[in-house]
């Protein structure tokens, strides 16, 4: 059986991430105070400019970011560090982004999460 790592990837973290984002880091931490381990996995959105915008109009300007928990893995707690590119347009400075509504509102989880934790309470 041969799986591709990209589709391995896909069975660990919702498909919207690693279809638009590249993994960057994923570290192994500890809490002292809470005297538990987790992963932190960063995730950095690919330089694909959104939909509609013109390419040679706007440009690349940095990151914002959003850590989100995810299901554990391998009895760990897992947080997502989401890292969402800034689109700068040259003339008016004016700002755009994707939307990524897989994210849920309001929350520190991803939308995934969030859904299965409503159906079990």
């Amino acid at each position: 059986m041969n799986i591709e790592k990209e589709e391995a990837l896909r069975y660990i973290f919702p498909t919207e991430l690693v279809e638009y984002f590249d993994i960057v880091s994923i570290q192994e931490l500890g809490n002292v105070k809470a005297k538990e381990d987790y992963y932190e996995v960063i995730f950095e959105e690919k330089p694909v400019i959104p939909e509609g915008a013109n390419t040679l109009e706007y440009e690349s300007k940095g990151f914002f970011s959003k850590i989100v928990q995810d299901f554990p893995l391998r009895g760990r707690a897992v947080f997502l560090e989401i890292k969402r590119r800034r689109w700068r347009h040259k003339q008016t400075g004016a700002e755009i982004s994707k939307d990524f509504s897989f994210l849920a509102e309001g929350s520190k989880f991803t939308k995934e999460l969030a859904d299965f934790l409503k159906e079990r309470s």
